[in-house]
């Protein structure tokens, strides 16, 4: 038995375990002639980003990529849950190819395969590529055309080979916390920016979607982020802020993919702002899923203010809390895992596609705080199994330390241990704890 206090016969008959990485933050987008990203551009913006740190190097995954795929294949896990770079494939997001970097792809796929682990690909996580973002970004409509185009190019080539896809890694931080709270990248602070943005996301989901069948691929999926909205009081005026929060957070995305329909009272809030005949795309948007994934971290307490829509300020409890000042509320999980099924997805498949913790970690102290966290975590996905929840799969976030977006290098979530000056790569605690539970016997 490991720290984690399971093994693989504790789960059901072929439950996947997995981890997970996105291309930005482990790969080393100054090489390999890949494009301008308006990541670049918001970390080289004074105040952005931590000390201004990009993505030019990270892990160096680029060229370290036979060694960590070795450490997923000898940790036990099934998955691995990996994204491609838009400006990798495609530098200027639409017109000539990168070869090198279609290349870079098929040999990580093939990587993958030789060590007997199932791709897992996001299209999409948050490099929109700076030639893109000069005509509008996510703001402009033919987005959607174009992102189909760059999933079809990038499909194409690998498109044979995923045991799964999903094309937008959290919609709501590339809609919402991009456009309207300017915490990434392209940092806008405009309310019809915010509309236009979540609604074409929800409209390029669906593009790519449509793209991918007609490749004749399958196993396709959404991968949505969850946060549990509490209010901060008992008061009605808390809790009325703690739904519309949920509504912006958790059921907008949920709602346009699975029912073809936006919440009302997010509606209230964002429809003056939304583009004429928004309506006419519900139909693209709710694409045919195969799984739901689920990335959850943390709970926020939320309570009502007054001025501009939507009323709302967040606020942080009184549990223990990780690295990123986030609570660490298990319960979270549990809910939406049950939330989904009962209100959404009913019998469709769902993963835990992203779950970890940021941890101050030092290699030669065990991580047993993200130890504790996972079990938690864990605990509640099997319980909700055991009440029927068809909950598939778990993904670790993330196989190693990498570049935390405007945190910089600092907030370290990996199972691995990066050194950021020598790039070496040290197992932790944690994920020899998890090497042990997943071991075959």
């Amino acid at each position: 038995m490991s720290g984690l206090g399971f093994t693989r016969a504790d789960w059901p008959e072929g439950f996947l375990f997995g981890v997970a990485t996105s291309a930005y933050q482990i790969e080393g987008h100054a090489q390999g002639g890949a494009g301008r990203t308006h990541w670049d551009d918001f970390a080289a913006t004074p105040g952005n980003v931590v000390r201004a740190e990009n993505g030019a190097l990270a892990c160096d995954h680029l060229n370290r990529w036979p060694e960590d795929l070795d450490l997923i294949a000898a940790g036990g896990f099934d998955i691995y849950r990996f994204s491609a770079s838009w400006a990798r494939v495609l530098p200027e997001g639409r017109g000539a190819v990168n070869a090198e970097g279609l290349d870079f792809y098929d040999r990580l796929v093939d990587g993958m395969l030789a060590r007997g682990l199932k791709p897992a690909l996001t299209l999409y996580h948050w490099e929109l590529p700076s030639a893109l973002n000069d005509l509008g970004g996510w703001r402009n409509r033919d987005i959607a055309g174009w992102f189909a185009d760059y999933t079809d190019i990038l499909c194409r080539r690998i498109g044979d080979r995923m045991w799964s896809a999903a094309p937008i890694n959290e919609p709501w931080c590339v809609g919402w916390l991009s456009h309207f709270m300017g915490a990434q990248a392209p940092g806008l602070r405009d309310i019809r920016a915010t509309a236009r943005a979540m609604h074409h996301v929800g409209l390029s989901h669906g593009r790519a979607m449509q793209a991918m069948r007609a490749l004749g691929m399958g196993n396709l999926g959404a991968v949505c982020n969850f946060e549990y909205a509490l209010p901060l009081t008992d008061s009605p005026e808390d809790k009325a802020a703690a739904q519309l929060y949920d509504g912006i957070y958790n059921r907008w995305f949920l709602g346009a993919m699975c029912k073809g329909a936006y919440p009302a009272d997010v509606l209230q809030g964002l429809e003056p702002h939304l583009p004429t005949g928004w309506q006419e795309d519900m139909a693209t948007i709710r694409q045919p899923l195969d799984w739901l994934g689920l990335n959850y971290y943390t709970c926020k307490r939320i309570a009502h203010t007054k001025g501009a829509w939507p009323h709302l300020s967040e606020h942080v409890g009184d549990l223990p809390q990780t690295q990123m000042g986030w609570e660490i509320c298990p319960e979270g999980l549990s809910h939406f895992l049950r939330f989904a099924r009962e209100n959404y997805t009913g019998d469709l498949p769902l993963y835990v596609t992203e779950n970890g913790m940021a941890n101050p970690d030092t290699p030669d102290v065990p991580d047993t705080a993200r130890i504790d966290y996972l079990r938690a975590h864990l605990d509640m996905a099997r319980a909700a199994i055991a009440d029927g929840v068809p909950l598939k799969g778990y993904i670790v976030w993330s196989l190693m330390d990498n570049y935390e977006w405007s945190l910089g290098y600092e907030k370290r979530f990996g199972l691995v241990h990066v050194d950021f000056d020598s790039l070496q790569r040290r197992p932790k605690a944690s994920y020899q704890a998890l090497q042990t539970a997943l071991a075959r016997t």
